[in-house]
């Protein structure tokens, strides 16, 4: 995979800003909302709700900026930001078709274990944001595809592209680049969520190095958001909004 953007200059002044808000801003925002959420998620029945439009409204906000980041340099192909069809179409449908076995497999585990009040590796760290209502359910999963877009156009896409145009790193330290900043964007979720969004981020940008396109990884990590997601809330979070209603 190779790729030549040709940033403007007002394309690199946006892109500039961005990128410094992901890596010294958004971590302790995105902990902050976090926290925020965790605190009300007891008394207040509609928190998630709230918390769930904002992170909508955040994310296509930053995709926004990554596509106006785009059409600001003529001299920069979609194929740049990773918006093209795979080199390998092949691979695509193969990683899709295992991605989706193994999130309905881990998935079953996972209601399994927390039906059963055994531990879910990694739910104590979102489980204010776990559903407990039709309408929750719904916004999770709105979230997830929202993520899952959102967060490969700007951390892959962009954020490769900008190391490589602006930065002038080669295309591997530019991808190294934008993993470390997703992986500080799991600072919300403390040192365990930093590891764990250090070795998605990881995998995702080898789909998309191994592919040229953002296509897969898109598709994976929509596939692993849904499933984290729509698991089902502890006993003592699922009584709340009952008592509510």
């Amino acid at each position: 995979m190779t790729i030549s953007p040709d940033f403007s200059a007002a394309s690199t002044a946006v892109a500039t800003v961005l990128a410094a808000y992901l890596l010294l801003g958004e971590p302790w925002a995105g902990r902050r909302m976090y926290g925020s959420l965790a605190r009300r998620r007891d008394t207040e029945p509609r928190a998630l709700v709230r918390y769930f439009g904002l992170v909508l409204t955040l994310w296509w906000a930053f995709a926004a900026l990554a596509v106006a980041v785009l059409l600001l340099s003529p001299g920069t192909d979609a194929a740049d930001f990773g918006l093209a069809m795979p080199d390998r179409p092949g691979y695509v449908v193969t990683g899709i078709l295992l991605a989706g076995a193994v999130a309905v497999a881990s998935g079953r585990n996972f209601h399994d274990l927390a039906k059963r009040d055994k531990n879910v590796p990694g739910l104590a760290s979102i489980e204010a944001m776990l559903p407990r209502t039709a309408e929750e359910r719904r916004l999770a999963i709105a979230v997830a595809v929202t993520d899952g877009i959102g967060a490969e156009l700007v951390y892959r896409g962009l954020l490769i592209a900008f190391g490589v145009g602006v930065l002038g790193l080669d295309l591997y330290v530019a991808a190294a680049f934008s993993v470390l900043v997703y992986a500080v964007a799991g600072f919300y979720q403390g040192r365990q969520g930093v590891l764990a969004f250090a070795l998605f981020g990881a995998m995702f940008t080898g789909l998309y190095l191994a592919t040229g396109s953002l296509l897969l990884p898109v598709a994976v990590h929509v596939i692993l958001s849904v499933r984290d997601l729509t698991l089902p809330a502890p006993e003592k979070l699922r009584a709340a909004p009952e008592a509510a209603v």
